[in-house]
């Protein structure tokens, strides 16, 4: 049975996820969180997406992005690559996604979250 990480605070430069702070951005896939290079949206790149995109097959349907403090589109690069793996793509700031996570982990849905951290 699933059980995926809560995102129960953010700020500060980090996460508290399932009562544990992790210090920097964050990528959650396959329940399992752990740390992520990017410091802001516009330094993603494929190779961050990586372990997104090898992921097993039905094990991620999209991408939820927190891109920092304000909402920006990621560059295009990164938005084809996901539509190639056949994976869509939500992103907002990250505080509306860290809050998303917690209902769309809450309703079972199959998605990797990657938050750049505020």
């Amino acid at each position: 049975m699933r059980e995926p990480p809560a995102i129960d605070g953010f700020g500060g430069g980090g996460f508290r996820v399932a009562g544990v702070w992790r210090p920097g951005s964050l990528l959650i896939l396959a329940d399992a969180p752990r740390d992520w290079r990017p410091l802001a949206v516009a330094e993603l790149t494929l190779e961050d997406l990586e372990p997104v995109l090898n992921a097993p097959a039905g094990t991620v349907e999209f991408m939820l992005l927190g891109t920092g403090v304000q909402q920006a589109l990621p560059a295009g690069a990164v938005r084809e690559a996901l539509r190639r793996a056949g994976l869509g793509l939500e992103f907002m700031a990250t505080d509306k996604a860290a809050r998303l996570h917690n209902v769309l982990a809450s309703e079972g849905r199959l998605f990797a979250t990657a938050l750049i951290a505020i």
